[in-house]
């Protein structure tokens, strides 16, 4: 155990700094002198040995599976296609109304059509239309158009957050995976740690208390990559959800990602959200609909018409006769019906307006937000990439190898490798907030969206 020890431990002395290191399985190649760490230590790796991932999960295809079959698109282009048919029925006249009669010629008799004195008695068909005032049918067939204009702009716009969604589930994956990936490397470095801990304890150079520090820090990490397993699971079942697929189908690991160029500045993309984002064109198309129907709910002052054409027919004895009456509506009533309808389709037009200038602050404050999110991430990558996970590393090395020379304490190569961890983690958790941002950009701005 000794002569293992000593090996070990100039191995640890000769390591340079930033090459790569091996990744022992948190294991067991050493004898620890605590066999219930080890039982469970060697549990916890059966428990998370690395799934066999299926093939490597392409964007795009998610994006074509969700635009085909995701059923919150499907539910809004059906609602598109029943405004659609709306527009038709708008447009068209009421039904025609047909009646049929008979009307008999005093009480005494049940029937007196065959009688010659009988002058009254007569079979009586009619047929009736109503005629809206003229302008009413044309303003009820745009106030139709302008909501179906209203509900495919809403389509497009669900179709574009859908596309974000599917981005920001498959970058937060490609997040979980890079961390994953983090923990069995930091698991692969606490291990040197505690081989050198070993060492000296096996030396008398070091207490139990610094073996047992960097058993728990390894046991900690293979918490936190159960954890991770379980993240994964879940984004992969949301994922499925919102591509339309089913909820257990498999999915692989995502591919390494390019970083997204983004050269546009952030007054332009205001513009452009406010001159294409189909969130303002259906609150548009509503502000036009609602302004339709405050003229068409002034038109009700005006009456409508219903023509009429009768005919009876009398029995041989007499001679038949036709007859063609006018009915026309009086609204009397204008005061509590038409003029009450009138300030309500006023206020509803206000509402809308209002709401579209809401809309538009929202959407300026979003695109901001987003942008703000997305310049600060390209500052800080850098910083983390090129300045604090070398100079981290590094000083890890270092302290690792005055901690096997007994000129550094434990803790302190704990703490420096937890720091490592921390900075690489939020230079991936910068990248992919970064893609993030620019997907939710395109779903606002629609500048380069799907």
């Amino acid at each position: 155990m000794l002569n293992k020890s000593k090996s070990q431990k100039s191995e640890i002395r000769n390591q340079k700094p930033g090459a790569k290191v091996a990744r022992t399985p948190p294991g067991f190649a050493v004898s620890y002198p605590f066999p219930f760490f080890s039982l469970l230590l060697a549990l916890f790796s059966l428990l998370s040995a690395a799934p066999s991932f299926a093939d490597e999960l392409k964007l795009q295809e998610l994006i074509d599976d969700a635009l085909k079959n995701n059923h919150g698109i499907l539910v809004a282009e059906t609602k598109g296609k029943s405004a659609a048919f709306r527009i038709p029925q708008a447009k068209s006249l009421p039904d025609p109304m047909f009646m049929f009669g008979y009307e008999n010629d005093g009480v005494k008799d049940l029937y007196t059509f065959d009688d010659e004195m009988a002058q009254d008695s007569q079979y009586m068909f009619s047929v009736s239309q109503m005629f809206p005032f003229p302008g009413k049918l044309p303003l009820k067939a745009r106030m139709a158009s302008n909501d179906a204009a209203s509900v495919k702009a809403m389509t497009e716009a669900l179709r574009l957050k859908t596309v974000a969604r599917i981005k920001e589930l498959y970058y937060d994956l490609f997040f979980a995976y890079k961390n994953l990936d983090l923990v069995k490397d930091r698991t692969a470095l606490f291990s040197r740690i505690e081989e050198a801990a070993l060492s000296r304890y096996s030396t008398g150079m070091a207490p139990q208390q610094e073996v047992l520090m960097a058993q728990t820090e390894k046991y900690m990490l293979l918490e936190k990559e159960e954890m991770l397993r379980q993240k994964i699971q879940s984004l992969e079942a949301m994922l499925n959800s919102t591509a339309g697929r089913e909820a257990g189908s498999p999915l692989g690991r995502p591919g390494d990602i390019t970083p997204s160029s983004y050269d546009l500045d952030m007054d332009s993309l205001v513009k452009a959200a406010i001159e294409s984002s189909p969130d303002i064109k259906a609150q548009e198309a509503m502000i036009e609909s609602s302004g339709t129907k405050v003229s068409m709910m002034e038109k009700e002052y005006y009456p409508d018409f219903t023509v009429t054409a009768s005919y009876f027919a009398k029995n041989r004895f007499f001679q038949d006769m036709w007859g063609l009456t006018t009915t026309i509506n009086i609204p009397i009533y204008h005061r509590t019906k038409q003029r009450q309808a009138v300030l309500e389709a006023r206020s509803m037009l206000s509402e809308a307006e209002h709401e579209l200038q809401s809309m538009k602050l929202m959407l300026s404050a979003a695109i901001r937000d987003n942008y703000s999110m997305l310049r600060t991430s390209e500052r800080l990558m850098p910083l983390y990439k090129d300045a604090l996970v070398p100079r981290t590393y590094q000083d890890f090395e270092s302290a690792l190898a005055g901690y096997a020379a007994g000129k550094t304490e434990a803790l302190t190569v704990i703490n420096r490798l937890k720091a490592l961890f921390d900075y690489e983690l939020l230079y991936w958790q910068q990248f992919t907030e970064r893609e993030k941002a620019i997907a939710r950009l395109e779903a606002l701005t629609t500048v380069g969206a799907q």
